[in-house]
């Protein structure tokens, strides 16, 4: 790796004696054991699951308390991929994204990334505005991608249990193309499981929110981007699974409450649904990605936009 590469990889305190956040504080709990449902290496592609959806908007609200990117989504011009505007077409870019970035060949992960290119040329910040920020930079962009990881690994965990040391490294070994899809090169993503850990635990400490991102949330949480009779059914259980998907860092950044009853709830519901899951079989629970891939695939022999 670089030297650049390299400099988040300190957990040493700096001068005025300040360590970086804990584990314990950055990291969701995962109290069962791995439930094995095959032998071989664990991989980002065992991580595809419906119920992935679950997480989505707390993998937002991880990404963006990064100010510079929070700013970035929350003043963005580019109204087509507005997730407030245009929420199911945010949606459908950002499942594509993820599907491309796993299963995808690389002629198609380089068709995507071009077009991703085209919508982050304008994601850039005002002269003179309190949060400068530009979509290109490529430390945005691993947090991004380290937050989308970050969901993978946790909803799998969730729902099959605790990986071994073992079993996660190679499970992390197939990761890196949630970054390198993008602009981050495969130098810049952390080479290990441990590496990632020292990074994503430093990388936090600038996971701050200010009333102006918060807000915005909050505003997702409440589904104001949807009909209200939409909303209204949804909207309590939305919040509960995504607080649940939360680390007491951004639950903190949140200023929202979580009680010990809310993690045994929350616990139980994914101890029943990987129960459950054991018994639907692969193509229909990781369907989905494949019916993205399809649609990908079709749009770009045909040169439709991508996103």
């Amino acid at each position: 790796m670089t030297a650049a590469a390299h400099s988040w990889q300190t957990n040493a305190p700096d001068d005025s004696g300040h360590r970086p956040p804990t584990t314990e504080q950055t990291r969701i709990r995962i109290a069962t054991t791995h439930r094995p449902l095959t032998k071989r290496p664990l991989r980002l592609t065992d991580a595809l699951d419906f119920w992935q959806f679950a997480g989505a908007a707390a993998n937002v609200i991880m990404q963006m308390a990064n100010p510079g990117v929070g700013y970035g989504v929350a003043e963005s011009k580019v109204e087509s991929g507005s997730l407030m505007k245009h929420p199911w077409k945010r949606a459908r870019t950002t499942t594509q994204y993820l599907a491309v970035a796993i299963l995808g060949n690389d002629a198609e992960k380089k068709a995507f990334r071009e077009a991703v290119n085209v919508a982050h040329r304008q994601v850039r910040s005002e002269p003179g505005a309190p949060v400068e920020y530009n979509a290109f930079d490529r430390n945005l962009q691993l947090w991004v991608a380290a937050c989308l990881y970050i969901g993978f690994e946790d909803t799998y965990q969730l729902l099959s249990g605790r990986m071994s040391p073992e079993q996660n490294e190679a499970f992390y070994r197939s990761s890196s193309s949630l970054g390198t899809t993008l602009q981050v090169p495969e130098d810049m993503w952390p080479a290990t499981r441990a590496d990632f850990d020292e990074y994503w635990n430093k990388a936090c400490e600038q996971a701050v929110l200010d009333d102006f991102v918060r807000s915005y949330l909050n505003d997702l949480l409440d589904l104001r981007m949807i009909h209200w009779y939409l909303r209204i059914p949804f909207r309590g259980l939305l919040r509960f699974l995504t607080i649940g998907f939360l680390a007491p860092h951004f639950r903190e950044q949140m200023r929202v409450e979580w009680t010990a009853a809310d993690q045994r709830r929350f616990e139980n519901l994914f101890l029943f649904v990987g129960f459950v899951n054991r018994f639907i079989p692969r193509f229909l629970r990781h369907g989905g990605s494949h019916t993205l891939m399809m649609d990908i695939r079709r749009r770009i022999k045909r040169q439709k936009n991508l996103i």
